[in-house]
This record gives C-alpha cells, structure tokens and sequence, in this order.
C-alpha cells in the first residue's frame, strides 16, 4: 500500500510539474501532492 502511494505521489508530482507554466505554480502544485498524500496517510 506504502509502494502505491508513493508512486501516484510521485507520478502526480511528475504530472503536475510539467503542467505548470511558472515555479511558483509547481511549488504550490507539489505542496498540494504532499499534503492529499499525508491526509491519506492519516
């Protein structure tokens, strides 16, 4: 279970970078990845 939510994390995190047109739009992007990722886990 641990190994499939880090890949989707990871694969979101891939996805979501390269959608982004600016670094502040990635840096939220990722923040949001990590934060549905530690609810999950909770």
């Amino acid at each position: 279970m641990r190994r499939l939510l880090v890949a989707l994390s990871l694969a979101a995190i891939t996805l979501t970078t390269t959608a982004c047109a600016t670094v502040k739009g990635a840096g939220k992007d990722i923040q949001s990845v990590g934060q549905a990722g530690e609810d999950a886990i909770n």
